[in-house]
């Protein structure tokens, strides 16, 4: 399947009507199973699905290392995608203790949880020290718009990426914001990149499952284009999370752990 797809469309304004052809963002459902059993369906765009597994895998704790899901084979269907995965055994008996159903929505971060308490679960305390510049955090979602190819044929898909010292590293695209974050965790993991290197940068706005997200995978900061919720900022501060939100054209604000600049602004 092709992450995008044609589309015809009649445009009308008040200078009449006339026909436009438009690239649309493909949207599928995606079947994660694990030995067997599905755990979750997903609607994601069909492309980086390896790395989406994988992500997928680590940020709902089904792995720690990826070297856990001993074999992984993507199988297209008629009627959607399905990544079937095996896990090293002490992972398969957690996951069976553990197993519960979840069928989402585009992107959907909390579909399917058991209570309240797991969708507000304890994070790991990050200590990473990576420090970014004041201007490369500002110019972060700038850079990461250049590296959208879906969404400048279809203007209908997020991206996240990840953010070093270096420059941007990894960018993935995806229906789902939540999808994108995943993709790019899983990339991460399967090259054995740290996290705590840098920043993931993301399209949207923060809500607490990527922060989650994040803390989960052990990177220190989080850049997105817009506002976080007040949850989120809650999480981020409890998870000692550098939070940077409404970065864009060549500003930004940084709600949490400003310390991990290596250019602090001065505040009167």
């Amino acid at each position: 399947m092709t992450p995008s797809a044609p589309a015809k469309a009649l445009r009308i304004g008040t200078g009449g009507t006339s026909p436009v052809t438009r690239t649309l963002p493909e949207e599928v459902p995606v079947a994660l199973t694990y030995d067997g059993s599905t755990q979750a369906v997903m609607m994601a765009t069909p492309s980086d699905l390896e790395d989406f597994a994988t992500g997928f895998s680590l940020t709902e704790g089904i792995v720690t290392d990826p070297a856990q899901i001993a074999e992984m084979t993507v199988e297209p269907h008629d009627d959607g995608i399905e990544i079937r995965m095996w896990l090293a055994d002490a992972q398969a008996t957690a996951l069976t203790r553990r197993r519960r159903a979840m069928a989402g929505p585009v992107g959907c971060g909390l579909c399917g949880i058991d209570s309240l308490a797991e969708a507000t679960r304890p994070l790991p305390e990050i200590t990473a020290r990576s420090a970014l510049t004041a201007e490369q955090i500002a110019t972060a979602t700038d850079t990461l718009r250049t590296r959208q190819p879906l969404h400048d044929e279809t203007r209908a898909v997020h991206a996240a990426g990840f953010l070093t010292p270096q420059g941007l590293m990894i960018a993935r695209e995806d229906v789902g914001r939540h999808n994108a974050l995943d993709k790019v965790i899983g990339a991460l993991a399967r090259t054995g990149t740290d996290a705590a290197t840098g920043a993931f940068v993301l399209t949207s706005r923060v809500s607490i499952e990527l922060v989650q997200k994040s803390a989960l995978a052990g990177c220190g900061m989080l850049i997105a284009v817009s506002a976080p919720t007040a949850r989120a900022l809650r999480t981020a501060e409890d998870a000692g999370i550098t939070l940077v939100a409404l970065a864009r054209n060549g500003t930004a604000e940084v709600f949490t752990h400003p310390d991990r600049l290596t250019e602090t602004p001065h505040v009167a």
